[in-house]
């Protein structure tokens, strides 16, 4: 924070969210009482707490905060994110009471589990057990190792969670479980951006962001399409704040006119702690699903306009022609139909990113969490490429990430459809890892999480070794996700906290400890969003006596199985960790150099494909023929897509959203719908979609009209299990739905 900032001669009112001081009686976050209640959670342990904040690399979403501090902005960062996950990390073990009786554990919801504290020791219960039973980590690897040893490949799924995880332990995971004879080792960005690392890496030959950060601040405009940053990335309405100071104009492209994006109170940020910001200046609403329809449409003004950049088109791209060609014969009617917009907004946007000089498309996963996600990422390519903004500062294709450790989950190899450095699986790639390993690796294809899950539900899956994330919670169809994970002979769960997935019958069930990412010895490194991969030291301090890291725990497992290569399945150190990695993953470089806290590198520097040059085989962009497929829907349907409020992912930290006012039993409807149907503001309500129900309660919200948005994962339970994308397979969290009124909620 500069003392320029304090100057209210400098502040302008029109860059305010209003004129009342520190938004009093507005529907607004508290992040100073945000800051005062972390503190009194953690007051058992508030040193280590300070420690964490002061000297670990965030936890939480994946812009990269290290201490309190990044490589954005000057002055301290820090959200409400952090300090909500911070208790996880000072927590005391639980009362080991609980674990004797499942069914009172079951009366619990996902927080109250989280809220009894760390997981103790390893545990088991088998079928028809009452509770769970302490046992040694050596039964509990034995029992593992000999599933393993008796499992064909295909018979078990390995699954990784995003948050917190680091790249010692992707890579590690990855190696151990194909050092077991399996590929079917997956993480938790299969069910968010796999679309984006699908179509990037075909259009541009990369899986990641273009640009950094810093380029949002003096960008002529920064576009969001289906991204909220003001819930699930708030220290990024900092970042949006400094650009609107450096003149920036702010776009989205939504279904709902997101609060959080409309006005955001910024704390540290004078101007906007006392006024707040108005971080967006224009809103264009679209229909969920029909974000390729629209971004189509305003290509095909744009290049109607002749405003495309005809000498970056030229020299670096190729494609262009047949595009053209393509949108010429979409007609306007169609594209209005499908979006849901009209050709006047659309031809409104063009104008807006035509006169633009440079400019930032941003993306997250209400355009990715689709059945078609990977051509709408398609259509966001092609408007990038069309204005040449790629490569160059103050312009750039980012799909930001919503966990700290997601972005390099593929690209350390702990991906079934990738090999490490984020490869295809070809025999090439195959043979030159063996090279690096020393060992043999299978071939055989392995399973997506949907798929792990699919299998177990068939009972084709002996093993299921999941580390954190719940199945239960971040799955469509809860009820026939519970049903598969029954099936399974043998199922291990290891977190640092109960989930209710543990507590689901199994004819065995093993529960494992983990330890943070602050308690590794030698510690770690994790990637942001913007490609910067960063070192957290270990912090010395609090500690569970009997938890482990899961790299730790893999490795041995593996020696279990494996005792003939032993030897490459061992490592003295994270620092040898971080020295495989840059042999084996040429882009990671650097890695091995990281030794204490503050040391970065960003791979490839604060732009990929400088100048023009891309990763494909002939250095050229690619433009996509893209087909936009929402269309009209049947009368008395809606469109329904799933939210986050105030939680992290799955993890829900409040029953109310502290942005919006709405509750978790909340259905976001345009007044006009409800007007029609006879519905108020808090009317019961039921959806019915083709795979479920749900009972919920009205929300008047400035929602597209014949839209519908109810809370992850709440909702999951409208979600059809079969709706997937063919390429990524990653489901559809978004469904048709009916709605009627109800009487009781119960």
């Amino acid at each position: 924070m500069k003392l320029s900032e304090f100057n209210i001669f400098s502040w302008k009112p029109e860059r305010w969210a209003g004129y009342v001081p520190f938004g009093f009686g507005q529907q607004r976050p508290n992040n100073y009482f945000e800051v005062f209640r972390a503190a009194w959670e953690s007051k058992d342990n508030l040193a280590y707490a300070w420690k964490v904040l002061n000297e670990g690399v965030c936890d939480g979403c994946a812009l990269g905060t290290t201490g309190l501090k990044d490589w954005t902005l000057d002055g301290i960062h820090l959200c409400n994110i952090r300090l909500r996950l911070l208790r996880l990390n000072t927590m005391p073990a639980l009362e080991t009471a609980w674990l004797e009786n499942i069914s009172a554990l079951r009366a619990l919801s996902s927080k109250e589990l989280r809220d009894l504290g760390r997981l103790p020791f390893p545990m088991r219960r088998k079928r028809g057990e009452q509770g769970f039973s302490r046992i040694s980590w050596d039964e509990a690897l034995f029992t593992i190792a000999a599933r393993a040893k008796s499992s064909s490949a295909q018979r078990m799924g390995f699954f990784l969670t995003s948050r917190g995880m680091t790249n010692e332990g992707y890579y590690a995971v990855q190696k151990a479980v194909r050092a077991l004879g399996s590929n079917s080792i997956d993480n938790a960005a299969r069910l968010c951006h796999s679309p984006s690392t699908v179509a990037l890496k075909e259009t541009l030959g990369i899986a990641a962001t273009t640009c950094s950060y810093t380029d949002w601040i003096g960008s002529e405009v920064v576009v969001f399409i289906g991204s909220n940053v003001a819930t699930n990335q708030p220290v990024a309405t900092k970042y949006l704040h400094h650009a609107k100071v450096a003149g920036t104009k702010v776009v989205c492209v939504n279904a709902y006119r997101e609060p959080g994006m409309e006005r955001y109170w910024v704390p540290s940020a004078p101007e906007s702690a006392v006024f707040g910001t108005k971080i967006t200046d224009d809103f264009y609403l679209v229909n969920t699903g029909g974000d390729a329809a629209f971004l189509s449409g305003v290509l095909k003004h744009l290049l109607f306009l002749g405003l495309e950049d005809k000498e970056f088109i030229t020299a670096h791209t190729n494609g262009f022609e047949a595009l053209q060609t393509h949108l010429g014969q979409l007609d306007w009617a169609t594209l209005e139909l499908q979006s849901g917009s009209s050709m006047a907004e659309m031809q409104r946007l063009a104008v807006q990113l035509g006169q633009a000089k440079t400019g930032v498309l941003v993306w997250s996963m209400g355009v990715t969490q689709h059945f078609c996600g990977e051509d709408t990422v398609r259509a966001i390519v092609n408007l990038g490429l069309a204005r040449g903004w790629v490569g160059r500062d103050f312009c750039g294709l980012m799909p930001i990430r919503g966990h700290s450790g997601v972005q390099a989950g593929a690209e350390m190899g702990a991906y079934s459809t990738m090999l490490p450095g984020g490869l295809a699986p070809t025999e090439a790639n195959y043979a030159a890892l063996e090279a690096h390993y020393g060992f043999e690796l299978p071939r055989q294809a392995g399973l997506t999480v949907p798929e792990m899950i699919d299998a177990a539900a068939a009972r084709e899956l002996d093993l299921l070794f999941a580390v954190g994330g719940n199945f239960l919670e971040v799955l469509p169809d809860p009820e026939y996700v519970a049903n598969a994970l029954t099936q399974v002979p043998l199922r291990v769960h290891m977190d640092l906290v109960l989930s209710s997935q543990m507590l689901v019958d199994g004819e065995d069930v093993i529960v494992l400890p983990a330890t943070t990412r602050y308690e590794i010895a030698g510690g770690v490194t994790e990637t942001s969003t913007e490609r910067r991969v960063i070192f957290s030291p270990e912090i010395v301090g609090h500690r569970i006596e009997e938890a482990r890291s899961e790299l730790d725990v893999f490795m041995d497992l593996a020696r279990r199985v494996r005792p003939d290569i032993a030897e490459q399945l061992t490592w003295a150190s994270t620092h040898e960790i971080r020295s495989e990695i840059a042999r084996v993953v040429p882009m990671y470089q650097g890695i091995q150099h990281l030794t204490k806290q503050g040391d970065q590198f960003q791979i490839a520097g604060r732009h990929l494909c400088q100048d023009g040059r891309f990763k494909t085989p002939d250095q050229k962009g690619k433009f996509s023929l893209v087909s936009p497929t929402s269309s009209a829907i049947p009368d008395g349907f809606f469109r329904l897509s799933t939210r986050r409020g105030k939680q992290f992912n799955s993890m829900v930290h409040e029953s109310k959203d502290s942005i919006n006012g709405a509750t978790r039993d909340a259905v976001l409807i345009n007044p006009q719908d409800a007007a029609e149907l006879g519905l108020q503001h808090g009317d019961l309500v039921l959806l019915t979609s083709s795979a479920g129900r749900l009972q919920a309660r009205v929300c008047f919200a400035n929602v597209k009209p014949k839209n519908l948005q109810v809370h992850f994962p709440e909702g999951n339970v409208l979600l059809d299990k079969a709706k997937r994308s063919s390429e990524s397979h990653i489901p559809d969290y978004n469904a048709l739905v009916q709605i009627s009124r109800h009487t009781s909620l119960g």
